[in-house]
């Protein structure tokens, strides 16, 4: 449930790369972008909801991928998830996703959550466009993921998924990049909810996987990923899915259709003091921390689809 595979990085951070400084500028710029100039965006504000969509197809127009758009109907209102493609070479049938919704809660600009989840969908799009691997490879913008359509039939990665299911399709892999930037290096800065604060550490300078029971493979396969990678403290779990927090974000869709899915996550609330609120803007996001976490994941995604066929 709790032991992973390798050891969490310890110790002082080499400077960013030139690459990594790239990356670095075009989150921030990304991040600006949805919750600075677009900002709330949900039903209520529908128009900025559908400027972030667009924000994100036109992104995937730009790096050479001809995005798809999944339509839906939510509360009298067209929404969609928006979806770019690298097609498998030789297992195309077998598909790897990366996704991140694209809205935000009423009330709130949405940098961290989850401005900042897709961000990084689109950096780790731009970093393996032009790339060939054995598994199909997905990246998708989800609508609806907030409250309250949260675990509902009008939430955009169930919509997804359970088309996903009818179509026979065989999805392998789901990371769901869900609020990733905020990061301290104060004792006492991370919570859990009972018992994991037995296990884990106080100190909320890393970045977590969370996985549910049937999801422990994958799982403990990300985070060895990760390790190899990335030099930047990683936390993992693959636990019971009714322990509080463990479904809070668009994974929880795919374990309903039977898809393995985990969570990739600063744990929002546990950290983030300004989740959900209006306080929860660019300025809060670490950039430089996150930068390095993208570069690991952007490896992950990658050794993910060029895995042996199961």
């Amino acid at each position: 449930m709790i032991r992973m595979p390798g050891h969490s990085y310890r110790g002082p951070f080499p400077p960013l790369s030139e690459a990594e400084a790239q990356i670095r500028a075009r989150l921030e710029r990304s991040v600006q972008a949805l919750a600075g100039e677009i900002g709330e965006r949900n039903l209520w504000r529908f128009e900025a909801l559908e400027a972030a969509a667009r924000y994100v197809e036109t992104a995937f127009e730009g790096l050479g991928y001809k995005p798809a758009t999944q339509e839906f109907e939510s509360g009298g209102k067209i929404v969609r998830n928006v979806e770019a493609e690298i097609p498998g070479a030789t297992h195309p049938e077998e598909i790897v996703i990366a996704g991140a919704h694209y809205d935000s809660v009423i009330g709130s600009p949405g940098a961290n959550d989850n401005a900042s989840g897709v961000a990084a969908l689109l950096e780790i799009a731009r970093l393996l466009a032009g790339q060939a691997f054995p598994r199909t490879v997905r990246f998708v913008g989800f609508a609806n993921e907030e409250p309250p359509f949260f675990q509902t039939g009008e939430m955009g990665s169930g919509v997804y998924s359970r088309r996903a299911r009818a179509q026979g399709e065989n999805i392998v892999a789901m990371l769901s990049l869900e609020t990733i930037g905020c990061y301290s290096d104060q004792k006492g800065s991370q919570k859990y909810p009972f018992p994991f604060s037995l296990f884990y550490p106080d100190t909320g300078n890393f970045i977590g996987f969370v996985g549910n029971l049937a999801s422990a493979g994958l799982t403990r396969r990300v985070v060895a990923s990760f390790r190899r990678h990335a030099a930047f403290p990683s936390e993992g779990a693959a636990i019971p899915a009714w322990i509080v927090g463990v479904g809070w974000s668009d994974h929880w869709a795919f374990w309903q259709q039977g898809y393995p899915a985990l969570m990739v996550t600063d744990t929002a609330p546990f950290r983030y003091e300004h989740y959900h609120s209006e306080e929860d803007t660019p300025d809060k996001v670490d950039y430089e921390r996150m930068a390095r976490v993208v570069a690991g994941l952007t490896h992950v995604i990658a050794d993910l689809a060029g895995a042996k066929s199961q």
